[in-house]
């Protein structure tokens, strides 16, 4: 049986970690895989995550199964820090929540869900988009098309295209795969107002959006990443979310996220509390319990709560610095290239836009490790390292 099968390409991003870390240059860097790195280039465990593990490690009582929708708590506190504690969606009971293995595995569920609701479905990504976006659409059964959302000439969302793609192309039932904030891999975000314009265009042609919002709090802040996410919300009668804790509370490894639809009515609520569940169970039954645990204790604990956003919020500011001291260090080495756009975008990503060739002698000659399309993680950075890669990159410009 198993001879029939072809050899898989290895992952693009995963494998540069790979080549990075048999790189015997001392100066190597790497921009490529997506996770949050202190000044020391290390992803250490948040102080909330560490004092809400010690309390768990004297409190916890049991390891028996949490249910196939993960703890109730845990679902409760992050649809409030999704959605806003007081919103309407909220205390009308129009949500259905899972606690999931991570963002990916929200993803996944809600892909499934979508197709038990209309098999089949059509689900529009932005180009460019995250990696894992498509595949986790078409293995749920799903078809894919795309819309164009990043301009290379302006550096920002190419929002008259977007619209003028789902206007003229997207049919009623089809879905809309958005980013919720700190777009990956691009940084462009949807402005508030471009937020209105699509959800009302989602509502005349009668589409369902799906909101993907895995870095929320490290680009303007928790409540000002979710805005344009809260604000669809309340417009549509429909939605899927898809929220992860891997970034805004460093649990990457702990696979901690969560699956959010909201329905028109509460008794439609109900029932796709029990289909997502099914999905649940007919694929992973029941999610892993530790990283919830941790999360459910600091949000529910006033001062662990505070040191979380603290922490947070000396992350997003890095984030920001780094930004502006890379395209001072670019300007220093003589660049005539305007990056300055790189100041305006949000998040962890933003794309160079240099030719792969560059990308290529960018690695190869210099050991700055970024993916072929350009895309860069900004957190990779440090003063130890920025000055060497600006250099890098005037060199192969």
């Amino acid at each position: 049986m198993f001879e029939s099968l072809q050899s898989v390409p290895a992952d693009p991003i995963l494998n540069l970690s790979v080549l990075y870390r048999k790189d015997s240059n001392p100066k190597k860097v790497d921009l490529g895989v997506g996770v949050y790195k202190d000044e020391a280039g290390h992803t250490a465990i948040m102080q909330a995550v560490s004092l809400a593990e010690e309390r768990l490690l004297v409190e916890e009582d049991t390891k028996a199964y949490v249910g196939m929708a993960g703890s109730k708590k845990f679902c409760d506190l992050l649809a409030q820090v999704t959605l806003g504690a007081d919103h309407q969606v909220i205390s009308d009971q129009r949500i259905s929540v899972a606690q999931t293995p991570g963002g990916s595995g929200a993803l996944r569920v809600l892909a499934e869900f979508i197709n038990v609701a209309k098999p089949g479905s059509t689900v529009w990504v932005g180009n460019p988009t995250w990696a894992n976006h498509i595949p986790v659409m078409k293995s749920a059964g799903l078809t894919i098309k795309t819309y164009p959302y990043y301009s290379k000439q302006t550096k920002a969302v190419d929002f008259d295209a977007m619209m003028a793609t789902l206007k003229s192309d997207a049919k009623t039932g089809d879905v809309v795969l958005l980013h919720g904030c700190c777009h990956n891999p691009s940084g462009a975000d949807l402005t508030l107002e471009q937020w209105q314009a699509t959800a009302d265009l989602i509502n005349a042609k009668g589409l369902l959006p799906y909101v993907d919002i895995a870095y929320q709090g490290l680009g303007e802040g928790m409540d000002e990443d979710a805005a344009g996410l809260r604000l669809m919300a309340n417009s549509v009668p429909e939605m899927v979310i898809a929220s992860s804790c891997s970034k805004n509370f460093g649990l990457y490894r702990e696979r901690t996220g969560t699956a959010i639809i909201i329905s028109a009515t509460p008794q439609q609520a109900v029932v796709a509390q029990g289909q997502m569940n099914s999905v649940i169970r007919a694929n992973y039954s029941m999610p892993p319990s530790h990283g919830a645990l941790a999360v459910e204790t600091i949000l529910a604990d006033p001062k662990l709560n505070q040191i979380w956003r603290d922490e947070l919020k000396i992350m997003r500011k890095r984030i920001k610095d780094l930004r502006t001291q890379l395209v001072e260090a670019l300007k220093t080495e003589g660049v005539e290239q305007d990056f300055s756009f790189i100041e305006r975008q949000k998040g962890m990503f933003s794309f160079l836009d240099i030719s792969p060739e560059q990308v290529e002698k960018l690695v190869n000659e210099h050991s700055v490790y970024l993916v072929s399309s350009s895309r860069i993680n900004l957190a990779g950075l440090n003063q130890t390292n920025i000055v060497y890669v600006a250099k890098a990159i005037a060199a192969v410009l």
